[in-house]
């Protein structure tokens, strides 16, 4: 099915930070053909938050605010002002860990800074604090086809609104037992600027959604890179990203709903 008036839009930042990439020009060498050599992801200090704020987030939050400040900077965005759309295929899997832990021990209390951390619009309130943004923000969450449907989400807005969106995606792996129920690869998180086309130069890369399929989706010709695209849903967006760091025309096909795949026009 084709899309009567694609969703498209130029991109102007993009922010990357996963195992052994810790931005996107790491990254964009390495899905150019640069060697790989996968490191823990950084966890940056989240930028922007009070003390007392930064000293009660988790992992997902760092991740999460990492990758959209990378894009909104690399864009020069202004992020008070920058509507967002947070997707995510699990949350905070460790927090959600803890507090079931908390409830199967003997005084089963739950500490209030957990329980505001467990909801899945934690990393968009963290945003809003270290931003000061009162502008939309969305979260959306479709299991492994995560990035495909943030992506759906935020063109949307963006040709509803005609202004900039943020997509920040990211995924953590989750501790035992959860991880053995779900398992997951690396920490990985991926942010794209959208800009509407009448806004953008025309040197900026941009993307169009071309429609919905049932063909397979794009993986990748390196093994490694393929196990982290596989094992991650937000990594997922990596054969997308990938035209993007070679600047090659195409159609990026990405894992969207069980049976279903989304296709995107890229034009470098």
């Amino acid at each position: 099915m084709t899309l009567y008036q694609p969703l498209s839009a130029h991109i102007a930042g993009i922010g990357v930070l996963g195992p052994g990439l810790p931005d996107w020009a790491a990254a964009r060498a390495v899905l150019a053909g640069a060697q790989w050599t996968p490191t823990a992801t950084p966890m940056p200090a989240p930028e922007g938050l009070p003390p007392a704020e930064r000293r009660r987030v988790g992992n997902v939050v760092r991740l999460a605010l990492a990758a959209g400040m990378q894009a909104a900077s690399a864009g020069g965005a202004d992020t008070a002002t920058l509507a967002t759309v947070f997707a995510s295929s699990g949350g905070d899997g460790a927090n959600c860990h803890a507090i079931c832990e908390a409830l199967a021990s003997g005084d089963r209390l739950i500490s209030p800074t957990r329980f505001h951390n467990s909801v899945n619009n934690a990393a968009s309130g963290y945003w809003g604090i270290a931003t000061g943004a009162q502008a939309a923000s969305t979260i959306v969450s479709a299991y492994d086809g995560s990035f495909a449907a943030g992506l759906v989400e935020a063109l949307s807005q963006l040709r509803a609104s005609a202004a900039p969106v943020l997509l920040i995606a990211y995924d953590l792996p989750y501790p035992e037992p959860l991880a053995a129920a779900r398992p997951q690869g690396e920490a990985f998180a991926t942010a794209l600027l959208l800009t509407p086309d009448s806004h953008g130069a025309q040197a900026l890369p941009r993307l169009a959604l071309a429609g919905f399929t049932c063909c397979a989706c794009d993986s990748l010709p390196d093994p490694a890179l393929e196990a982290l695209r596989r094992d991650v849903p937000t990594a997922r967006a990596l054969p997308l990203l990938g035209r993007l760091a070679r600047g090659e025309a195409g159609t990026s096909v990405l894992e969207y709903l069980d049976g279903l795949a989304l296709a995107v026009d890229v034009t470098p």
